[in-house]
C-alpha cells in the first residue's frame, strides 16, 4: 500500500486523472478498505472510451502480463513498476516512482513493441484471451508419466517431445519459465519463437529457435486424457482432442522504457553477470 499511495499522490498533486482497474479496486476495498475518488474501468473497451493514455502496472512481471490482457490490442503503453524481485518487464524501482511519473510526463521514454503468441484452438480453450506476452505451455496434468507432444513447424513434422511438458514462448518470455527449463535468452525484437522442452525424456530433445512467421501445430497424447495447458498466468484443463495451433498474433503490446534503459545492462543487473563475488 505504502507504493500505491506513493504513486495515486505523485499523479494527484500533477492532475492526471486517474482510473482503477475494477477488479483490483475491488481487492484493495475489501482488503484494506481503501478510499478515494479516482473512477474505474473493466475491460479493454473502456480503456479507447476514455481514452487512457498509458497503463501503470504495480507490482511484478506478472502483473505487467495481467496488464496485456487488458491492454489487448488498444495500444495503450504499459509502464511496469517493480515491487518483486527481477524485473524484466517492470523496470521502474519502487524507490523511483517519483523520478519515473516525471519522465513519463516529460516525454522523456521511448515505446518497446513486444510480439505475442496467438493460440487457434478448436475447440476454443481461452476466448478472445487466446494471447500471451510470454509463453504458451502444455503440461502433464495427474499421471507421474510423461507425456508426448508431437510437433508441426508450417504443416511438416518436426519432433515428438516426450518430456513432461512443452514451452513456447516469445523473445520477451525468453527470460521466463523457458530460462529456468535451459532455453535460451533472446533479445526483445528478434522476430523468433522459442520451444523449449520440460524435463524431456531424451536428451537430444534441445531447445529450439524459429522465426515466429513460422505456424506450429501440437498433437498431445499420453496415459491419461488431461492436460494442463496455459498462456501466461491464465489456465485450462484440456484433452487430447483438443487441436492446437500456435502463431505470432496480429498486434504488439507497447511497453515504455526511459531513456537509457538498454536491455544488456538489464540482463547484467538482474542475473548479476560480469560480478565475480569470489573477488
Amino acid at each position: 500500500m505504502k507504493y500505491l499511495n506513493i504513486l495515486v499522490e505523485k499523479l494527484k498533486k500533477n492532475d492526471i486523472e486517474i482510473f482503477f482497474y475494477e477488479e483490483f479496486l475491488n481487492f484493495l476495498i475489501e482488503n484494506f478498505n481503501y478510499k478515494n475518488d479516482c473512477g474505474y474501468l473493466s475491460q479493454t473497451d473502456d480503456l479507447i472510451m476514455k481514452k487512457i493514455d498509458s497503463v501503470l502496472s504495480i507490482g511484478g512481471d506478472g502483473t505487467i502480463l495481467n496488464s496485456a490482457v487488458l491492454v489487448k490490442d488498444s495500444r495503450v503503453p504499459i509502464l511496469g513498476i517493480n515491487l518483486g524481485r527481477l524485473g524484466f518487464l517492470a523496470i521502474v524501482e519502487k524507490n523511483k516512482i517519483n523520478d519515473a511519473i516525471d519522465s513519463l510526463l516529460a516525454g522523456n521514454y521511448e515505446i518497446q513493441k513486444r510480439s505475442l503468441i496467438k493460440l487457434i484452438s478448436e475447440p476454443s480453450i481461452f476466448g478472445d484471451e487466446n494471447f500471451a506476452l510470454n509463453d504458451f505451455t502444455i503440461h502433464k496434468s495427474e499421471a507421474p508419466s510423461v507425456i508426448a507432444v508431437h510437433t508441426y513447424l508450417d504443416g511438416k513434422f518436426l519432433n515428438t517431445y516426450w518430456a513432461d511438458g512443452l514451452i513456447v514462448s516469445t523473445p520477451t518470455g525468453s527470460t521466463g519459465y523457458s530460462l529456468s527449463c535451459g532455453g535460451p535468452i533472446v533479445f526483445p525484437g528478434s522476430g523468433n519463437f522459442i520451444i523449449t522442452p520440460v524435463a524431456p525424456h531424451n536428451l537430444t530433445m534441445r531447445p529450439l529457435v524459429i522465426p515466429d512467421d513460422s505456424e506450429l501445430s501440437l498433437e498431445i497424447e499420453g496415459r491419461t486424457d488431461l492436460f494442463l495447458c496455459t498462456l501466461d498466468s491464465r489456465y485450462k484443463k484440456i484433452t487430447s482432442d483438443h487441436k492446437i495451433v500456435l502463431k505470432k498474433a496480429d498486434f504488439l503490446i507497447n511497453i515504455i522504457v526511459f531513456e537509457g534503459y538498454d536491455f544488456t545492462k538489464n540482463l547484467q543487473n538482474k542475473l548479476n553477470w560480469g560480478n565475480d563475488k569470489r573477488n
